[in-house]
């Protein structure tokens, strides 16, 4: 997990980021950096990533390790921030963990796991451990260098993949979470997509109708890694979100 910043102003939530499919707390360096100015921040990393890599993936085990960042900024509430793999399990923690939680993210994880829908993932999930994963290394590592500048996706590079815990994470995700999951949220929601996201914001609509307090909000030109495409934007949405949240009852 890591930790940074301060809270500059008086109620200003922690924040906990939760990266996603085969990333680690890396994918957030661009927002780290510019969030910790004013907020307390902690980029976790899920088991069977990163540091986490020899641990068994499990969405109990996500849920927890998000519950303990959360708990290590302040005591908390805090405001979670969850990617695509991330943000389902930040979906889980909402509802395993609602007095934790003061605010939710949703980026890139908007369309139902269940149905047809699941299908081309399973597949997918099913075929990585085939591919050699040094070879499935170098292909993202080019990928992200060709289409991101060094600042923004270095961190993740250096970090490494996990390959290895894609076929649990997602085969426990898939068939598990719709709209409905939303109605397990007691806090604010931002629905963070990126508007060429075709595939993750397909239900956004359905999520944002399911929740009192969720509103949509797209990244021009971005796709499904908005933090990369346009790390200013995504971080900008992220800050007023944050500062917009309600505050928390003085304590006695």
């Amino acid at each position: 997990m890591v930790i940074g910043g301060i809270m500059t102003a008086a109620g200003a939530p922690p924040i906990v980021l939760v990266h996603g499919t085969r990333f680690s707390a890396g994918q957030w360096s661009p927002q780290l950096a510019a969030l910790q100015k004013d907020f307390l921040v902690a980029a976790v990393e899920l088991p069977g990533h990163g540091a986490r890599s020899a641990q068994p993936w499990s969405l109990d085990a996500a849920t927890e390790v998000i519950a303990a960042a959360v708990d290590s900024l302040a005591g908390g509430p805090a405001l979670v921030v969850g990617h695509s793999l991330g943000g389902y399990a930040s979906l889980e923690f909402a509802r395993r963990h609602p007095a934790r939680l003061r605010g939710l993210v949703l980026a890139g994880a908007s369309a139902s796991t269940r149905g047809r829908w699941a299908t081309p993932y399973r597949w997918v999930a099913g075929l990585v451990p085939r591919v050699p994963a040094a070879r499935l290394a170098r292909w993202n590592d080019r990928l992200l260098r060709r289409l991101h500048p060094p600042e923004v996706v270095e961190a993740t590079i250096l970090a490494g993949y996990a390959f290895h815990t894609l076929p649990a994470a997602w085969g426990e995700v898939l068939g598990r979470f719709d709209a409905s999951a939303m109605r397990h949220v007691t806090a604010p929601v931002l629905i963070l997509n990126g508007e060429k996201d075709t595939v993750f914001r397909s239900g956004e609509a359905d999520f944002a109708r399911a929740h009192p307090q969720a509103r949509i909000e797209l990244i021009p030109r971005a796709g499904h890694l908005a933090n990369f495409d346009a790390p200013d934007a995504f971080t900008d949405a992220v800050r007023r979100f944050a500062r917009e949240l309600p505050a928390l009852p003085a304590r006695d």
